[in-house]
């Protein structure tokens, strides 16, 4: 019988220093898919390397010498330790592999429940050992079935709705007070990593006219340049206020850049529409007493935080629904896997009993050679019929409804009885 096993460390095994001297670039990998699928005892193979995990999945006829070779492939191939390799690596065979396959794909054994890069890393890495010729009917099943799994789980559960970084956290919040951000006013304070990642997000939500102010008026020209915006002097930032609608804040100022006062003076002639202020600073950019203002909001970094730490909370409630449709997916997988060894046996037998059938029928027509071209036909109907009825129940039993225990021994039984062998 073929085994499935999966060999690897990750994120929760493994240091970030031995991930990266584990891990694999794209010529590496190729590499590794053609060595390891030469390799005696390996049907066939495919390699996950991501800034957070390497996996090795294979299918072999002896798990324990496969988890060996493999073992001994990462350590002489990336010149480490085997120690070092063994204390962290894990292994997962058969039902286990299948399940730990489509929860890495679904994101549920990501660092953050959710995040949707996963899926494309994993369809990268099977068309990398598609193209190596490293996978084969077992593994292009799973890796097929794995894309499925992972998009029933993100369509049919709310484990990617809310967001878990502090730079989207902020789009999300934007959309919730202005609805729509197409064509919304950014004006952007400093040049904090979170505060640039931000903008960005807000860009793919089609915002109107971007401004940029820096203390550094040169870099605050660069920034400009690469959001298509304008750069503005840190003395026009209140006058910006009367036009914008959203401010990301992320200087390196000891003092607010942005007082209540300041606000205070710019909202009647706003007219009293919504100004969103983003403080990602500390110490922080924005007076916390315009929040007090009508139709001003304002966020901190301690309230994205928050926002984070809630919307985490949901998207665990949601992976539970995600076990569930894998549990049944596994169960799926499991069945047609079981079947794999039974199919040739069927074949064989049905084409035994039919070889049989059609000797024994010619012989019979030859004696009869009144019968016209449409009695033959019937009598070869009749034959089709016949073996169809006779290996219904025996096919139903091998492929699961009756046998128990296991299945090799019927199968074997099978294969002697009818001499499939001979």
């Amino acid at each position: 019988m073929i085994e499935i096993v999966l060999i690897g460390l990750n994120h929760k095994t493994a240091s970030v220093d031995l991930r990266e001297c584990i891990a694999f670039n794209a010529e590496e990998t190729r590499a590794a898919l053609r060595t390891l699928g030469q390799e005696t005892g390996i049907k066939e193979v495919v390699i996950f390397s991501t800034c957070n995990r390497v996996e090795i999945l294979l299918t072999c006829e002896d798990s324990r010498r496969a988890i060996e070779t493999a073992t001994v492939f990462l350590t002489l191939n990336k010149n480490v330790q085997r120690a070092d390799v063994e204390k962290v690596l894990y292994v997962h065979q058969g039902e286990d592999a299948i399940r730990h396959m489509f929860r890495v794909a679904a994101s549920l054994d990501s660092m953050v429940v959710g995040e949707p890069q996963i899926l494309g890393q994993i369809k990268q890495a099977y068309h990398t050992a598609t193209q190596t010729k490293t996978s084969g009917v077992i593994l292009n099943r799973l890796m097929h079935r794995t894309f499925f799994v992972a998009k029933r789980v993100r369509s049919e559960t709310g484990i990617g709705d809310n967001a878990v970084s502090i730079s989207y956290a902020a789009v999300q919040l934007s959309r919730k007070i202005f609805g729509d951000l197409d064509g919304k006013q950014v004006l952007m304070l400093g040049a904090g990593e979170m505060a640039e990642l931000a903008v960005e997000h807000l860009i793919r939500h089609k915002v109107g006219d971007i401004r940029v102010a820096n203390r550094t008026f040169e870099r605050g020209l660069q920034l400009a340049k690469r959001f298509n915006g304008r750069a503005i002097k840190f003395e026009e930032i209140v006058n910006a206020l009367e036009v914008v609608d959203i401010i990301i804040s992320s200087t390196g100022a000891t003092q607010h850049v942005i007082r209540a006062k300041d606000v205070k003076s710019v909202m009647r002639k706003r007219r009293n529409r919504p100004l969103f202020f983003i403080d990602i600073a500390v110490p922080r950019d924005i007076d916390p007493k315009i929040h007090r203002l009508d139709n001003a909001y304002v966020y901190d970094i301690d309230d994205l935080k928050g926002v984070i730490e809630e919307n985490i909370q949901d998207r665990k409630r949601e992976a539970i629904k995600g076990e569930r449709i894998i549990d049944e997916a596994v169960i799926g997988f499991r069945q047609w896997y079981a079947n794999l060894d039974v199919v040739p046996t069927i074949k064989a037998l049905r084409q035994k009993i039919s070889t049989i059938a059609q000797t024994e029928i010619e012989k019979t027509l030859q004696s009869l050679p009144h019968l016209s071209d449409k009695d033959r036909q019937a009598v070869g109907r009749m034959k089709d019929a016949l073996i169809n009825k006779m290996l219904h129940d025996p096919t139903l039993f091998l492929k699961g409804d009756g046998c128990h225990g296991d299945k090799a021994n019927y199968l074997d039984i099978t294969r002697k009885l009818f001499k499939l062998d001979e």
